[in-house]
């Protein structure tokens, strides 16, 4: 059977930064450790008055269509996924399209074009449909480009709002893939949860404390789904666990329950018992309160192990080195982690071709998915293409006046005029309204 995966990918992150500890705290009278060690964060991007959803995918889509040498009829499905539309009916890859159009001969009239929405996870919902398209038959040698692109912007003062972020990943779908392999196999976990959602209204509405145990919930039913097929997973399985990170401090409490499930019952389990004892099991215990009480106090051991933080440190660490610059960037998140965690392997000469990643995605509502990735042989030269470290050093950094301009220029309940920190330069650009109130875009070289 043909690999079908990732052959390439692209990331275009907002051309303006925050700095949480240095400016965003002093404002808020916190102490900046709230932000860089409580949160994981030390930066977040933000849109230019000029930059949207629309921008920011176009311009990761066409520096991929160019690094590749591609024309627009090697493309047959063109999908968004995002949870900042703007628009109920036309989907913003109708507007990315037309964007490529103005700077490729040929046009997209002949590909299928959607948008999709499941919160964050609705960006590996997009690579699972351009997956069983190809294998199905239905791609007639052309590949996919799947777009996930948001602005994660909230309400001044709440408390997300350290969290912002905004910017696209572009993967180009293929067989025979140059980047990674994507699974056949894998596991869901999902229900009907109010944890975070956006009833008619542009900044969302969160249940901080419930949004933290759904996620944690839905990871751990795709994990158990996922091994239902797939056979169980070990600790030495997977190089790196990508996961959704909303902020990495997220990340830390997934990455503790994904370890307890993946060491129980192994000589990893038996060689920490001596230390910490063994995991704790329902049926010992008299009361669910009783096992909850106990299982948290071996999770609390469990973090504190030398052998814990030397399998963080190597397999979910790297996995959060953009974030960490970026904030939240909603669809594009999980996929942000995965190039994080590749492009700390090639910067570690490490070898990677025919090596696992295990990918967990998480989307409040709620759903998670997980399901593996195998490394294939051109990934370096894939990496390598990257230029987010430049992208992320370039960036204008506000100071807050220009923060609170810039949120409010984003506000779509907010009508002000602000004028562009940057200049923009050989990229996609927002360029007004029409007749009809849709958005106009134009090519900057």
């Amino acid at each position: 059977m043909t690999a079908v995966g990732i052959d390439a990918v692209e990331i275009w992150t907002g051309n303006l930064k925050l700095d949480l500890p240095g400016t965003f705290a002093p404002e808020k009278g916190e102490d900046p450790e709230k932000y860089t060690k409580g949160l994981g964060l030390n930066a977040s991007s933000f849109p230019d008055s000029y930059e949207d959803i629309v921008t920011m995918g176009a311009n990761a889509a066409h520096r991929l269509m160019e690094r590749k040498g591609l024309e627009p009829d090697d493309i047959g499905r063109i999908d968004v996924a995002t949870e900042s539309a703007f628009d109920n009916s036309k989907p913003v890859s109708t507007y990315v399209a037309g964007c490529l159009e103005q700077v490729y001969d040929g046009d997209f009239h002949h590909a299928n074009k959607g948008e999709r929405k499941f919160a964050c996870i609705a960006g590996t919902q997009s690579l699972d449909d351009a997956y069983n398209w190809i294998r199905a038959g239905r791609s007639r040698g052309r590949s996919a480009l799947v777009i996930a692109t948001d602005t994660a912007l909230y309400a001044r003062g709440d408390d997300g709002e350290a969290t912002q972020g905004a910017g696209a990943v572009a993967m180009l779908i293929s067989e025979d893939p140059n980047l990674v392999e994507l699974s056949a196999e894998q596991g869901y976990g999902s229900a009907d949860e109010t944890d975070f959602l956006k009833p008619n209204q542009q900044f969302p509405s969160v249940d901080g404390k419930r949004s933290v145990q759904v996620y944690l919930a839905r990871m751990r039913e795709a994990l158990e789904d996922f091994e239902s097929v797939a056979g169980e997973v070990h600790e030495e399985d997977f190089v790196y666990a990508p996961f959704h990170t909303p902020f990495p401090g997220m990340v830390r409490k997934a990455a503790l329950l994904a370890y307890r499930h993946v060491i129980r019952d192994t000589e990893i389990e038996d060689d920490l018992a001596t230390e910490i004892g063994r995991q704790p099991r329902p049926e010992a215990f008299d009361s669910d309160d009783e096992y909850r009480d106990a299982l948290r106090e071996y999770m609390d051991s469990l973090k504190r192990t030398d052998r814990y933080a030397e399998w963080y440190e190597a397999t979910i660490d790297p996995t959060l080195t953009i974030a960490r610059e970026v904030g939240n960037w909603y669809t594009g998140s999980v996929h942000v982690a995965r190039a994080s965690a590749l492009k700390h392997a090639l910067e570690s000469d490490r070898e990677m071709t025919g090596k696992k990643l295990l990918i967990g995605s998480y989307g409040s509502g709620a759903q998670a998915e997980i399901h593996s990735e195998t490394v294939r042989d051109g990934w370096e030269e894939e990496i390598t293409a990257l230029n987010i470290d430049e992208q992320l050093a370039e960036r204008y950094e506000m100071t807050w006046d220009d923060y609170e301009e810039i949120h409010d220029a984003h506000n779509h309940e907010m009508d002000v005029d602000v004028e562009e920190f940057t200049t923009p330069s050989e990229e996609f650009v927002f360029d007004g309204w029409g007749r009809m109130g849709e958005r106009k875009y134009r090519y900057v070289e």
